[in-house]
């Protein structure tokens, strides 16, 4: 059986709040969603769909932005005949602390994020 990865760790979420970012850093997604979800009988790419209406008053008061959304087509590196992740998704945050305060926000919707997928990869990455 496969391992597969929705939400961070505890030792994940302090390696990331120890390390210093300066300004700004974006959030590579690479999202497998449920072919249904059981608690709401939809989709898991509709259940995610939900997840990003729901997000933008949390992006929008973080300084938040999505950079790329997308769907990968081929993977022309690695294995034929396979595509593990169904959406692409990039995302900019202004500052570390902005997107941990958006993260840990009343109401902030990451019940949808989580149901919604089947297994996921968040990837930190910057310019520097």
């Amino acid at each position: 059986m496969n391992t597969t990865y929705i939400g961070v760790t505890p030792e994940q979420f302090r390696e990331f709040t120890a390390l210093e970012i300066e300004g700004p850093f974006q959030m590579l997604n690479l999202l497998k969603f449920k072919d249904k979800v059981e608690e709401t009988g939809t989709s898991g790419s509709e259940a995610y769909a939900q997840y990003l209406q729901a997000v933008v008053p949390f992006f929008q008061a973080s300084g938040a932005s999505i950079v790329y959304h997308g769907k990968p087509l081929l993977g022309v590196i690695g294995p034929q005949n396979t595509l593990e992740w169904d959406k692409v998704l990039i995302v900019e945050y202004a500052t570390k602390d902005n997107f941990l305060k958006m993260i840990t926000a009343e109401g902030y919707p990451g019940n949808l994020r989580s149901r919604a997928l089947e297994d996921s990869r968040l990837i930190l990455c910057t310019s520097k």
